[in-house]
């Protein structure tokens, strides 16, 4: 079988894995241009610039680069997102992307669906990033190929992969609030076969989460505990697999990240947390113009909490996830996916409450499980000046029943450097577990929300200067938020979100580097009502970030700024969070070969702020940061 460039194209459509050190398609993009190969917004392989979806890539040079400490660090500011912490790092973190909820975003690592089947929202907190290659973020619905969830983005995680030689690294931080980090690994590949093993580790002290004053206020952590609450993190990523002749290619990954988190409460006060994955990927060269890829995948979110020492709850979930998908290369130019997915939900403990108890005898349960099954189809068209992606999707959910999703999306060029870009999507969110049957609080008569959403924008591609503007308009029915006249959850309300992305990337001076994301949102609860027109809670209508760096061959310094706007904590409107601005600074040099000295003062200013009412956020820290990080 003669291995053709459309094989290339194809074996890349599908692999979970860091594509630009990895396909042949990568690689011959990679000679002609720095445009980062994509798979998450269609599920095959494109290049950012070809995409009709609104994405962003972070490279693992990137995130060294930034020497962010956590995942929402990283992203903090990031266009379309905005991030809410209850006190520090590795205490509760919630993502919220242009407006949405914070469970409407769905969170893959290397392509395993990871997530707590009971909350409904992914633990960013936990998620140790130096195992990260890279981090390929979709802003806009994708349900049409994912299923529930999907209505803000999908963001999915590659962790990193070997290739070239046996190649160590290595890495050490102290810093303020006792903070010490370590991690260590190994990588490489030889004869098509390739690995990577990594550790890591994190230890501080904290600050205290809560403000004394929620002891007695509606909101907050209902209690006065002036202490430290410290966090603790050790995790592993293992990746394995091995590249045939012809690009037929078969992994295995794992990641796991054990936690111990104090925060303030006045029921539970620590948090011991588990998190663990396990896929096994392969892609298989059918013919010259088909590639078929089939992965498998289980994720546990496993959680224990205690007060004061005294265990209290346990919450332990877990999701295995099966997807066969077959992409077919038509006319040199068009590919056409279609494809099946699996995913079982269960739920094997609750603490010492039981959802036998409060589960009706007429809902679709066994063993506190459910099912889904999904279909697939897309089409992704190309001609001389312009593009058409055409997707839908069928899902049986176990307990919901049947749903229909789709989307439409359509590319012209301007210009050889200006694009126009115009998307329609419509996206759905099954309630979780807890919104169903959490004792006391949870309404079994929730009915899936569900949402449509039109984006029109430009985008821009010069060789030093990348630019964007996108506007989005999003509504969302049967809207589940908290009913204070029935003290449970409820479908009773609407959501009209607006807004305006702005993103600009400009190198110049030949050692310059400036990026700016700035985000204008209009988020408005639309239901009939007291709260008619307010601002959904947790939500700025407005936020900025921008980089400046300067670098050379051995050294480099830059800074972030990040600007968010008001907003506010409850649907009323009556408790206002306060806009703040924070400045970091980062210097590096290059001591010898690959050993890098960094150094990151956080917060420069000590600026006193919050992203959810009471909550401390970091004041003026300093880090420091010794790294051997061979290319």
């Amino acid at each position: 079988m003669v291995f053709t460039q459309m094989s290339c194209r194809l074996l890349a459509a599908f692999l979970p894995v860091s594509l630009a050190t990895l396909s042949p398609l990568a690689l011959a993009i990679e000679d002609t241009t720095t445009d980062p190969v994509i798979v998450t917004a269609t599920r095959t392989a494109q290049t950012a610039n070809e995409s009709l979806s609104t994405v962003r890539v972070l490279t693992r040079e990137e995130i060294i680069q930034r020497q962010a400490k956590s995942l929402p660090d990283l992203l903090r500011g990031e266009a379309g997102m905005h991030f809410v912490n209850n006190g520090g790092r590795g205490k509760n973190t919630s993502l919220f992307i242009r407006g949405t909820e914070s469970d409407h975003i769905l969170v893959l690592i290397d392509g395993v669906k990871v997530g707590s089947a009971t909350s409904g929202n992914t633990p960013f907190q936990d998620i140790p990033i130096e195992q990260i290659e890279r981090i390929e973020i979709v802003r806009g619905p994708r349900s049409s190929l994912y299923g529930s969830e999907a209505i803000g983005g999908v963001i999915q995680i590659f962790t990193r992969r070997g290739e070239g030689g046996v190649t160590p690294s290595l890495s050490v931080t102290a810093g303020s609030y006792d903070t010490f980090e370590g991690s260590a690994g190994v990588s490489g590949s030889v004869d098509g076969f390739f690995y990577n093993f990594s550790v890591s580790g994190v230890t501080t002290n904290g600050f205290n989460a809560c403000h004394p004053e929620a002891a007695t206020a509606f909101g907050g952590c209902y209690a006065d505990e002036p202490d430290n609450d410290g966090y603790e993190n050790l995790s592993s990523s293992l990746r394995i697999g091995y590249q045939f002749d012809g690009g037929s290619e078969l992994s295995l990954n794992s990641l796991g990240s054990q936690n111990e988190s104090d925060f303030d409460g006045n029921s539970q006060n620590q948090s011991e947390t588990l998190q663990r994955l396990l896929g096994i990927q392969s892609s298989i060269v059918i013919t010259d113009i088909w590639l078929l890829n089939m992965n498998v995948g289980r994720s546990l979110d496993e959680s224990d909490n205690f007060l004061n020492g005294e265990f209290k709850s346990s919450f332990d979930t877990r999701r295995d996830t099966a997807t066969i998908q077959n992409d077919f290369m038509l006319f040199d130019r068009d590919t056409f996916s279609l494809g099946v997915d699996y995913l079982h939900d269960k739920i094997d403990t609750y603490g010492d409450q039981n959802f036998d108890s409060v589960i009706d005898e007429t809902d679709q349960f066994e063993d506190l499980s459910r099912e889904n099954y999904g279909a697939y189809a897309q089409y992704l068209m190309s001609m001389d000046g312009y593009d058409i992606e055409l997707s839908i999707r069928h899902d049986d959910n176990g307990q919901f029943g049947s749903h229909w999703t789709g989307g439409i999306g359509y590319g012209m060029e301007i210009t050889d450097s200006v694009r126009f870009i115009a998307t329609y999507g419509t996206a759905y969110k099954a309630p979780s577990f807890n919104e169903l049957y959490y004792p006391g609080y949870g309404n079994s008569e929730l009915a899936p929300e569900e949402s449509e959403t039109i984006e029109i924008g430009l985008r821009g591609a010069y060789p030093e200067t990348q630019w964007a503007v996108t506007y989005f308009n999003t509504h969302v029915d049967e809207l589940i938020s908290y009913d204070s006249t029935t003290f449970l959850p409820g479908n009773i309300d609407k959501a009209k979100i607006n807004g305006v992305e702005i993103v600009v990337d400009h190198r110049f001076l030949q050692h310059w580097q400036l990026g700016v994301d700035l985000t204008i949102q209009d988020p408005r609860n639309d239901s009939a009502g007291a709260n008619q027109g307010k601002l959904l809670t947790r939500r700025p209508e407005r936020s900025a970030r921008m980089d400046l760096d300067y670098h050379t061959e051995v050294w480099s310094v830059g800074a972030t700024l990040v600007s968010v706007g008001r907003s506010y904590d409850d649907l009323g409107n009556s408790r206002k969070v306060d806009g703040y601005e924070t400045l970091d600074v980062r210097a590096q040099i290059e001591l010898v070969d690959s050993w890098l000295l960094q150094g990151r003062v956080e917060n420069v200013f000590d600026v006193e702020y919050e992203t959810a009412s009471y909550f401390n956020q970091p004041g003026l820290g300093f880090y420091l940061t010794l790294r051997y990080a061979p290319e």
